[in-house]
């Protein structure tokens, strides 16, 4: 590795919904983190990486801070506020579309009192306006960025700005490897983000997707997965599955869409929906399925 190599880890923290996710995915350049329009998408500190000829990003995407209303709301906003130790930058994401909320000022209150360096990212630009923007500046220790992460405006910008925080380092990974999570927890998290988005305000945070089996068909460019999606309650099992099955069997058209995209072959999926009661406020449930 050439002297002047630069490296470092940066955490993106902001409320639900103001588009860490979709940020990570467009400056890794691929689809690793899901994207969904409600709160708790993100429950996994997702490990995007960018490596240019210089420099390499290491991303932590975290979930997104919110008063915590159950055991896993309570663990989802120790993850976020545990990111924001020992990285060498934070992307504070802030939602231009709307005026700041009570969300913004706590996070803001928060980031005061690290030492670590701060970049304020205004996100969904393409949706705001000067005074909404304008609104944020209180927020921030320093000139903020504008960018749109769904339409990649400002994001090359953004990157040599992050240049600019990284100390010099080794290459913590491949050059071709965009997230440090196996295929098997990116497959659960696509079939996740489509289920919520098929099920929208009706399953509200009772999904958890396991892929219990992936491998490739012996003979054949076949790769059959096997899923378990689990919910808190009978009722909402009925909610996943739809009149004949018609729900979940779009969920897992869409799923497989995205996962044939990941692995770059043909997918048998098969999923089966479960109730495992109460499931969020048990930690022995929580660690099993990976929130521990």
């Amino acid at each position: 590795m050439e002297n002047g190599f630069r490296s470092g880890f940066i955490t993106l923290i902001g409320r639900p919904n103001v588009g860490k996710s979709t940020l990570v995915n467009a400056l890794v350049g691929q689809k690793i983190t899901i994207i969904s329009d409600r709160p708790q998408t993100t429950r996994h500190q997702v490990q995007g990486v960018l490596t240019l000829p210089d420099c390499q990003m290491v991303f932590i995407d975290t979930p997104g801070v919110h008063k915590p209303m159950d055991r896993m709301g309570e663990y989802l906003l120790e993850s976020a506020l545990r990111a924001l130790d020992e990285v060498d930058g934070i992307l504070f994401l802030v939602d231009g579309q709307y005026y700041p909320g009570g969300g913004d000022k706590y996070i803001a209150e928060l980031l005061r009192e690290v030492k670590t360096p701060v970049i304020g990212v205004v996100n969904k630009i393409d949706l705001s306006d000067e005074k909404k923007t304008a609104s944020y500046r209180q927020f921030f220790k320093d000139e903020f960025l504008t960018i749109s992460a769904l339409k990649r405006h400002n994001i090359e910008v953004l990157v040599e700005k992050i240049k600019d925080l990284l100390p010099e380092g080794p290459q913590y990974f491949p050059e071709d490897m965009v997230t440090d999570q196996p295929e098997q927890f990116i497959v659960a998290e696509l079939i996740r983000e489509k289920a919520f988005i098929l099920t929208r305000d009706e399953v509200p945070h009772s999904l958890a997707v396991e892929v219990t089996g992936m491998k490739k068909r012996e003979g054949s460019e076949l790769v059959d997965i096997h899923a378990h999606i689990y919910v808190q309650r009978k009722s909402q099992k009925g909610i996943i599955i739809g009149q004949g099955g018609s729900r979940l069997k779009e969920i897992g058209q869409k799923a497989r869409e995205d996962i044939e995209a990941l692995l770059g072959s043909k997918v048998y999926l098969d999923i089966w929906v479960k109730v495992k009661k109460d499931w969020r406020d048990r930690e022995e449930e929580m660690r099993r399925l990976g929130y521990r």
